[in-house]
């Protein structure tokens, strides 16, 4: 591809539309969900808040391999894991 991997912002589709992945290619794959503080249309304690999950996907001979899967998703997981880290 021969774009860098931070350069979405330049990335147009001619590039990469019709790019076919190759073992040893990378991408993120990152859903997520981001409520404006103003929107009322979401619950309050909703408001101003984001939550993505990223994952990075190795493009492999026979398939891919989700290189983040060991990662914790759920939110008792990650403060878990953080205070681990933290040693708390």
């Amino acid at each position: 591809l021969g774009m860098d991997v931070h350069d979405c912002a330049a990335a147009r589709t001619e590039k990469y539309v019709d790019t076919t992945l190759e073992p040893g290619m990378c991408l993120t794959v990152e859903p997520g969900l981001y409520f404006q503080a103003d929107d009322l249309t979401v619950p309050e304690e909703y408001r101003g808040i984001g939550v993505r999950i990223e994952d990075d996907i190795l493009v492999t001979e026979d398939g891919n391999r989700n290189l983040s899967e060991a990662l914790p998703r759920r939110a008792d997981e990650v403060e878990a894991w953080m205070a681990a880290l933290k040693g708390w």
